[in-house]
C-alpha cells in the first residue's frame, strides 16, 4: 500500500515537471474536430462549458462569447511546475486584464484545494473544478491518473479557438499567453 501511494504521489509531480513548449500551428479549421493530438484545433468552436470557480462564481464560456478567453489546463494544485504557472499568470495579471482576457484555470481538483491554492498565492483569476474531468474531455485533453495534462487555449472574441499551446512549459508561459492575447 504504501509503495502504491508512493507511485501516485510520484506521478502526480512528475504530471508537473516543466516541459518544452512547442506552441499548436496550423491552418484554422471551422469544424470542432479534435486534433491529431485530441486537442480541439484552431478555429475549432469553444465548447459550451459551465461551472461554478473556486470563489462561487458562475462560469460560462458562451456567456463570455466577445471576449478573448483563456482556459488552461493543470495538472495538480499546490505542485510544483503548476504553481510556477499559476503565478506567472498572477504577475501578468494586469497586462491581460489590459489585453481584455479572462483566465480561467482547471484541474481535476475539488473546490476547497482550489479555494486554498488561490488564497495561498493570491490568484486573481478564476479556478474551475473539473473533478470528472467533463471540461478536459470537451477540450481534448488528456487525463493520467485523474490529472489533465497541462495545456492552454485562447479562445477569441469569436468563440473559436485562436491558439493552443499543446505542451506548456510553466517558466516563462504567462508572456507566451499574453502575446496570443494581445
Amino acid at each position: 500500500m504504501t509503495q502504491r501511494f508512493l507511485l501516485l504521489f510520484a506521478l502526480a509531480l512528475v504530471a508537473c515537471e516543466s516541459k518544452p513548449t512547442s506552441p499548436a500551428t496550423g491552418a484554422p479549421s471551422a469544424s470542432a474536430a479534435p486534433s491529431a493530438g485530441g486537442l480541439l484545433a484552431v478555429g475549432s468552436p469553444a465548447p459550451a462549458i459551465e461551472g461554478t470557480a473556486h470563489n462561487g462564481e458562475r462560469v460560462s464560456l458562451k456567456e463570455l462569447a466577445g471576449k478573448s478567453v483563456v482556459v488552461y489546463f493543470y495538472p495538480k494544485d499546490d505542485t510544483p511546475g503548476c504553481t510556477v504557472e499559476a503565478q506567472g499568470l498572477r504577475d501578468e495579471w494586469s497586462a491581460l486584464q489590459a489585453a481584455g482576457a479572462t483566465v480561467i484555470g482547471v484541474s481535476t481538483d475539488d473546490t476547497a484545494s482550489h479555494k486554498a491554492f488561490a488564497e495561498k498565492y493570491s490568484l486573481p483569476f478564476l479556478l474551475l473544478p473539473d473533478p470528472d474531468g467533463a471540461v478536459a474531455r470537451a477540450f481534448g485533453v488528456p487525463l493520467t491518473l485523474g490529472h489533465a495534462k497541462r495545456v492552454t487555449f485562447v479562445i477569441g472574441k469569436d468563440g473559436k479557438i485562436a491558439k493552443v499551446f499543446p505542451d506548456v512549459n510553466p517558466k516563462g508561459h504567462a508572456q507566451e499567453v499574453l502575446a496570443a492575447v494581445r
